[in-house]
């Protein structure tokens, strides 16, 4: 390359150079990553945050969240509300059993088999609604200990149960049946100490491979508060302490309140409430104006600044000796206002809860002023802060704060979609492990104790623990916007053979077998009676058509 080739490369980079820097203000260009590139105002770069442990950043918040959320709830209509709506879309009045134990291969028959699962139902019904049966405390049942669970799991983001045995001997002073009892206990009782050489982490003790082994509890006797150890299992690996928690990383401890993403939109939608309302009170109050044509205050104040600076003199004779023009002026107008005031000295302007007007001095005028709040944009923002914390409880908007205006059928089918599954998973991650656990602990006792009979003997129900206790738990159906659409796209799913009645029937809530049983037991009353029974469709060809509508 000539010399003259690379002078003129070298003055095309100079060139490049400055023009680059005039558009940056003088300065060059700093390479930044990607994911981290900013915007002029520095958006990015006045956002400075520490990268933290999940656990680590629970343990130093945990208790301030706590106390917050409890806060929160306790003192605020909407949000107890929505705790309300929380529990009846994930349980309602309480899950239903439908019990799936695996019998391959442990020499049952059929019949064996359907005997032992409807005895399973009979019986668990029984506990499960009954106080003194399955609660340590004997205060409520099954159904009731799983609402208190999730309400700590909104406030704390974590419920804790402990699975307790009764003997005979406390059975029957107390006149009970079962042994299996539950015992909940308030998660702040789980101490905060964290000792990570002795594996003890936020009150949990964990051993060389971090898995749980016991928990710390802070519990009260007698008035007398002392520290207490209790197992995560016995010693056939049955659960005793059932600790629930959405955990955001595979190393946590302990969760976090679920309201927690939330607190500072629904403290601003507080604010925002109370500012509001103060100012249209105030506004209210003082929305009474009272004009008049008269010289105000300022005007005495300039006079009397005259006399003071030493106005002209007025010659003898005609003002007075020596008094100045200002003391005659100042002494004029205020011989005006005199006469004004005793002119209006019978007027009366009362504002109260007896408003009252007599009548107004000469000039004077009253004006009736409107409160300037709520302006246009006080319900648009408030909504956006309402959505904010409803998206963080998993319900929706509609249900959060029972405002419906703008809601379409489409938005009302899109909104229930989108939250059904949360619900979904609240049910199956949340609930169903304290009833599940509790189910496998009873059921236990029952074939141990020969109250349900398990004709392998309790010695194979013990080696197969596992597969006998399998269950599924059915909640409340899906909400619809239109009854009648929903059961007919069910029905289209039977008849296209996409979906079985027990999956249809498990979406409503209700255990396939227990209908089918008593449809059955039905369908023969009608027989026997010499009636036409309902059931006695035989295919579901056979059925009348459903109506098919047409669009215009």
């Amino acid at each position: 390359m000539s010399k003259s080739q690379k002078g003129r490369r070298s003055r095309k980079s100079q060139g490049k150079a400055a023009a680059q820097g005039r558009l940056s203000g003088g300065q060059a260009k700093k390479s930044t990553a990607r994911y981290l590139r900013d915007t002029k105002s520095g958006a990015i770069a006045s956002r400075n945050v520490p990268l933290t442990s999940s656990r680590d950043d629970i343990r130093r918040s945990w208790a301030q969240c706590a106390a917050l959320a409890q806060d929160l709830i306790q003192n605020s209509g909407i949000l107890k509300g929505a705790c309300d709506q929380v529990l009846s879309d994930t349980i309602g009045v309480g899950l239903t059993l439908s019990p799936q134990p695996d019998l391959s291969g442990l020499g049952m028959s059929e019949e064996q088999g359907k005997a032992f699962r409807e005895a399973i139902k009979k019986r668990w019904r029984s506990y499960a609604n009954t106080a003194a049966e399955v609660d340590y405390r004997g205060k409520f049942n099954l159904h009731e200990l799983v609402d208190i669970s999730l309400r700590w799991d909104i406030a704390f983001g974590e419920d804790i149960g402990i699975i307790d045995y009764f003997p005979q001997s406390v059975r029957r002073q107390y006149g009970i049946t079962s042994g299996t009892k539950l015992l909940m206990v308030p998660p702040m009782q789980l101490v905060q100490d964290t000792r990570e050489h002795e594996g003890l982490y936020q009150g949990v003790l964990h051993d060389s491979r971090h898995r749980p082994v016991a928990y710390r509890f802070r519990m009260s006797s007698g008035g007398i508060s002392q520290t207490q150890d209790f197992p995560a299992r016995d010693a056939d690996g049955r659960p005793i302490v059932l600790h629930n928690f959405d955990p955001m990383d595979a190393t946590d401890v302990r969760g976090v309140s679920a309201l927690a993403p939330s607190f500072r939109k629904f403290i601003q939608a507080e604010n925002l409430d109370d500012a509001t309302l103060q100012m249209a009170v105030l506004q209210t109050v003082f929305a009474i104006a009272l004009t008049s044509e008269q010289p105000s205050k300022d005007a005495f104040e300039a006079l009397t600044m005259l006399e003071d600076m030493g106005g002209s003199v007025v010659p003898d004779g005609q003002a007075g000796d020596g008094i100045s023009a200002a003391s005659a002026l100042s002494g004029e107008y205020m011989g005006y206002l005199s006469g004004q005031l005793e002119s209006a000295a019978g007027s009366r302007v009362d504002v109260g809860a007896d408003p009252r007007v007599s009548h107004l001095g000469p000039g004077e005028k009253l004006n009736l002023e409107t409160p300037k709040v709520p302006g246009g944009d006080y319900l648009p923002y408030r909504a956006a802060l309402m959505r904010d914390v409803a998206r963080c409880l998993g319900i929706t908007y509609g249900a959060f704060t029972m405002d419906n205006t703008d809601a379409t059928y489409s938005s009302v089918l899109m909104d229930n979609a989108v939250v059904w599954p949360v619900v979904e998973r609240r049910r199956t991650r949340r609930a169903v492990p304290k009833y599940a656990a509790v189910y496998a602990s009873w059921l236990d006792e029952e074939v141990g104790e020969g109250r349900i009979d398990f004709p392998p003997g309790y010695e194979v129900f013990r080696q197969n623990r596992a597969r006998i206790c399998q269950s599924e738990w059915h909640g409340p159906m899906k909400p619809t916007a239109d009854d009648y659409k929903a059961a007919r796209a069910a029905g289209r799913r039977l008849e296209n053979r996409t979906t079985t009645l027990a999956h249809e029937m498990g979406q409503l809530g209700v255990d396939f077998e227990t209908v089918f049983a008593a449809q059955l037991e039905e369908h023969r009353r009608y027989e026997d009676a010499g009636m036409a029974s309902p059931y006695a469709v035989q295919t579901l060809g056979s059925a009348a058509p459903l109506p098919v509508e047409v669009s215009e």
